[in-house]
């Protein structure tokens, strides 16, 4: 065979791994890998470069530190609206609303995690979270915006705690850097069944 069919080939080897991807692209790496079909040194490496696909994360303002938690987990925001308080709770517990149909108990995120008080504001939220079949709404700062966070891009909170403030560790995945942005990645199912927050009530 001469030297330009060999070329001819090998470029139709590469054209039927092109098909075979855009048909079955792990069919494609498995001929790859078994070394069925070679490729000339001037033909480039056909990988899969499919992007990792980012997840939807909500993010929230507490104490001029950004928090962001999964979009899947949140069920609603809301505007403060006004309580029904309940007794013999601890003081972060503020009462139950009647969201949607479902009476949610409402929790000061700033007083659960022992931080200073501050009065609301016109920016001042009710962020509701779920996770199976807890919902809790939490009283935060601010909404600020829905973001897509690469899984690359989070840090487990155990390899760098001091870019997580004290009081976000116990709740915290890692940390997340997007464009200069350092961001708190919160674990809602953590929160959610934390133990301080199962035992609410005090005595009466």
């Amino acid at each position: 065979m001469s030297s330009e069919d060999l070329r001819k080939s090998q470029r139709d080897a590469v054209a039927a791994i092109q098909q075979l991807r855009a048909l079955s692209p792990s069919a494609a790496q498995a001929l790859a890998m078994q070394g069925s079909l070679s490729r000339p040194e001037d033909e480039p490496v056909i990988r899969n470069s499919a992007p990792v696909a980012s997840e939807q994360y909500l993010v929230f303002t507490l104490a001029d530190c950004e928090l962001a938690v999964k979009a899947e987990l949140v069920q609603s925001v809301e505007r403060i609206i006004e309580l029904t308080p309940v007794p013999n709770v601890a003081a972060w517990v503020l009462g139950v609303i009647n969201l949607r149909g479902s009476i949610t108990s409402v929790v000061d995120l700033r007083m659960f995690l022992a931080l200073e008080q501050l009065p609301y504001t016109p920016r001042t939220r009710l962020l509701s979270l779920h996770y199976n079949e807890m919902v809790i709404c939490f009283v935060v700062d601010s909404v600020n915006e829905m973001l897509p966070i690469p899984p690359g891009t989070i840090i487990s909170g155990n390899m760098r705690p001091a870019n997580i403030p004290q009081w976000a560790l116990p709740y915290a995945v890692g940390s997340a850097l997007l464009v200069q942005r350092m961001m708190v990645v919160l674990d809602v199912p953590r929160l959610l069944f934390s133990e301080r927050m199962q035992h609410y009530k005090t005595l009466g």
